[in-house]
């Protein structure tokens, strides 16, 4: 039987690690760091400032070296502790957060930037291919100041995919939009790299960008790379605490895991995973019902309401005192001290309660 080539992954971090400052006292940027996307795939390194996300983008880049570990890139070594291929050799495309376009040439001379040992037939075939592909036919001759923030964009992702690079890294990409541009833009954009079926790395401290953006999302904490998923995934099934403190809106509220079911303050509920011990479980505000209050029943208390229009979260304090926050639609309206009952509408993920230490009770 004839064996088919398995195309390797687009990136690949295994082990890698990056240390600042002094032996006496260093700082740790990047510690164990082991990711993989497979090749065409749109991933998201979401963590929060000082997570070291931004260092791990620059060792894949080649603007840091690497201390330990290796870095692969379409299946070839590109930095190890023996190895530091050049940024420019890489065959990487970097979007910035400034766009770092030239403002003194034109769309088309920007594009053609990452062009310029090519032929000038093959030049122009590429440079048109790239504008049509990103949506800026008709664009070409105006100069970067004459384009709104979402077409400077698509022109930072032009001149990074003209050159056909392996992979796509994007620091912050959308932080510099407004508001009302984001959603949008960051829609043409995940289109485009789509398109041109090309590996690309995000790095981003924003969760709504992440988890609408991209294929799969790598949390970044302390350093380390904490869980890879799908943003469904990721935030239904967080793999530990931290994780779901971090992505989302979180409620925490103590209780003893019986296998099947977790017994708490709200009663007994149905576990997504089997546990025991003390636990923590994880509420998501959307998972959380207020009913009517009911008579004979210790009641929970309205303290606070913050409607958006579309939806709209309120503080809820339990008899014992610990609040909790739902999201709930917005027919009903809540007033503070309104008696209600709480109740949870899905199965619940739980964690082992940890003592001071880290350490299990």
């Amino acid at each position: 039987m004839r064996r088919t080539e398995q195309r390797p992954p687009g990136l690949r971090l295994q082990a890698v690690s990056k240390v600042f400052g002094t032996r006496d006292a260093p700082v740790i940027a990047a510690s164990d760091v082991n990711l993989v996307a497979d090749s065409g795939e749109l991933l998201a390194l979401l963590g929060p400032s000082g997570c070291g996300k931004t260092t791990t983008l620059r060792l894949i880049a080649g603007f840091e070296r690497v201390d330990g570990g290796t870095i692969e890139i379409d299946g070839a070594v590109v930095a190890s502790k023996s190895v530091h291929v050049q940024p420019e050799r890489r065959r990487v495309g970097m979007v910035f957060q400034e766009y770092a376009l030239f403002p003194h040439v034109s769309v088309r001379a920007n594009i053609e930037f990452g062009l310029r040992r090519m032929a000038s037939v093959d030049r122009e075939a590429r440079t048109k291919e790239t504008l049509a592909l990103t949506g800026l036919m008709g664009l070409e001759e105006r100069m970067p100041h004459e384009l709104s923030g979402g077409q400077q964009q698509r022109v930072a992702l032009a001149r990074a995919l003209a050159p056909e690079p392996a992979l796509i890294l994007l620091d912050e990409p959308f932080s510099n939009l407004d508001a009302s541009l984001r959603a949008r833009v960051r829609a043409e954009v995940r289109e485009i790299l789509h398109a041109a079926n090309t590996t690309a790395i995000f790095v981003t401290h924003d969760q709504e960008e992440a988890l609408s953006l991209v294929d799969r999302v790598a949390v970044m904490l302390d350093g380390n790379v904490k869980q890879v998923a799908s943003p469904h995934e990721l935030y239904i099934n967080p793999a530990t605490r931290a994780v779901a403190e971090f992505i989302g809106d979180a409620n925490f509220l103590p209780g003893v895991g019986h296998g099947d079911s977790i017994e708490c303050e709200l009663g007994i509920l149905a576990a997504r995973k089997p546990i025991r011990g003390p636990v923590d479980i994880l509420l998501r505000p959307e998972n959380i019902e207020l009913l009517a209050a009911q008579p004979g029943l210790p009641a929970s208390r309205v303290r606070n309401s913050l409607f958006f229009g579309h939806d709209q979260l309120v503080t809820v304090q339990l008899p014992t005192g610990t609040h909790l926050t739902a999201r709930l639609g917005p027919s009903e309206g809540y007033v503070t001290d309104l008696p209600l009952q709480i109740a949870v509408n899905s199965p619940v993920i739980a964690y082992p309660r940890t003592n001071d230490d880290g350490g299990s009770i």
